[in-house]
């Protein structure tokens, strides 16, 4: 048995994934929301972590030393001269985007307010009052559960052998067309700063909790730029989004969605 497995799942099997394996289970748990809180209570002490995905997303998994090579503030400073380059003529133009017959003209984005790389958010602290990053994800759990996506009843749920859930992504090869080792570095630092996990995979929809969201609008806009150079299709782009309410969004918000074409 590649590792040790937690009492009281569902039938599964491991799946072999580079240097590791993935436990995936046969079908979608009948009592996925009476297992999943305990599975990530325990995540620490068993060193598995639960995902729930779809189990055509398990391809070949990324190295996770990749992930630990990334400079993050100086991939994401590059990465944001490039992209104000690009968009700082659509910012400076007031007139409004073309929208399709019979829609509203898209609401004019004047883009970030910073002229260059402002640095990462600041971390926010722990407070006694405040949920555990497992309770948050548990409770992002239950509300997918609730609101049924779709393909949902074609997900697994998957343990993955690692402490972070950031490198269950690297490890299952998820990708979506999102660019991976970057995306896996910005959640191993959303997790350290803002208490967040990866929840679900659903086809290039990636969910995950936030314990301890900004709650000052000038962090939050510092966090918006970050989601935005994840290269989301959904972030500020589709639909359009004029970046300071998608910042003004993320204030105490206990969950971030991002999804690629």
């Amino acid at each position: 048995m590649p590792f040790t497995l937690p009492d009281g799942l569902p039938p599964g099997r491991f799946v072999p994934s580079g240097p590791v394996h993935l436990w995936v289970s046969a079908a979608f748990p009948e009592d996925v929301e009476g297992l999943w809180p305990r599975l990530s209570a325990e995540a620490a002490a068993h060193g598995l972590v639960p995902l729930l995905c779809r189990p055509d997303i398990l391809r070949s998994p990324l190295d996770p030393d990749r992930v630990a090579a990334v400079r993050l503030e100086e991939e994401l400073a590059a990465d944001f001269a490039e992209y104000r380059r690009r968009r700082l003529p659509l910012w400076t133009d007031p007139a409004p985007v073309p929208a399709p017959e019979g829609i509203e003209p898209w609401p004019h984005d004047p883009g970030p307010p910073f002229g260059q790389w402002p640095g990462l958010a600041p971390p926010m602290p722990d407070t006694p009052a405040g949920r555990t990053p497992e309770e948050a994800a548990s409770s992002l759990f239950a509300e997918l559960v609730r609101t049924g996506r779709p393909g949902w009843e074609d997900c697994r749920l998957v343990l993955v052998p690692t402490r972070r859930s950031g490198d269950a992504l690297a490890l299952t090869g998820w990708s979506a067309e999102a660019p991976l080792p970057l995306l896996c570095a910005l959640a191993h630092s959303w997790e350290d700063r803002f208490g967040a996990r990866v929840v679900a995979v659903l086809g290039s929809e990636l969910h995950l909790s936030v314990a301890r969201p900004p709650v000052a609008a000038e962090h939050a806009s510092l966090l918006a730029l970050e989601h935005v150079l994840s290269t989301a299709d959904n972030i500020v782009d589709d639909p359009p989004t004029p970046f300071p309410e998608y910042a003004a969004h993320l204030v105490g918000r206990p969950s971030w969605s991002f999804w690629w074409d």
